[in-house]
């Protein structure tokens, strides 16, 4: 598959695409079109639901991001993780109906899970900074705060999608 466009334009309201979170849900979103419109013979309501499931991830995390409230950035993020249910739910009755054969939804299952539990961590510690008082709510004017500090957010135990030999 051919590489798709990766911008380079970074502003105080792009901070959301340096998130492993966000960069894996895309994949995530990435990976549920293949199968959805490139393999799977879904009934076109049934995939666009599914599509959009998973689209709904990473568009709420930016959402979240871009409104500047620690508040609505957590209850954006919740939103998220109740889009990965209905993903989840939906890939699971795709397999079951044999529209998803089990080696994809497998795949589609380890990057999910990974996504999920990189949306709770995040969710943690929002909810704690917000607790403890350490939410900034200023827009920094200095590029480098937006720089993921939290090695954790940085590292990622799931494979690419794409193989080094699709660019």
């Amino acid at each position: 598959m051919e590489m798709s466009y990766q911008t380079d334009l970074r502003n105080k309201n792009r901070g959301y695409m340096n998130l492993i979170v966000w960069q894996k849900a895309m994949e995530l979103f990435e990976l549920a079109w293949e199968i959805a419109y490139k393999e799977a013979k879904v009934d076109f309501k049934l995939r666009s639901q599914f599509a959009d499931a998973v689209q709904s991830v990473p568009s709420n995390i930016a959402e979240g991001y871009g409104r500047r409230s620690v508040n609505e950035y957590i209850q954006h993020l919740y939103i998220s993780l109740g889009s990965m249910g209905e993903a989840l739910t939906r890939a699971l009755g795709l397999n079951r109906v044999e529209q998803i054969n089990d080696d994809r939804i497998r795949q589609f299952d380890l990057l999910h899970y990974e996504v999920e539990n990189r949306l709770l961590r995040l969710i943690e510690k929002l909810e704690q900074k917000r607790d403890d008082g350490d939410w900034v709510t200023r827009i920094s004017e200095d590029p480098e705060e937006y720089r993921i500090v939290d090695p954790s957010l940085h590292h990622s135990t799931t494979p690419s999608l794409h193989s080094p030999n699709d660019a």
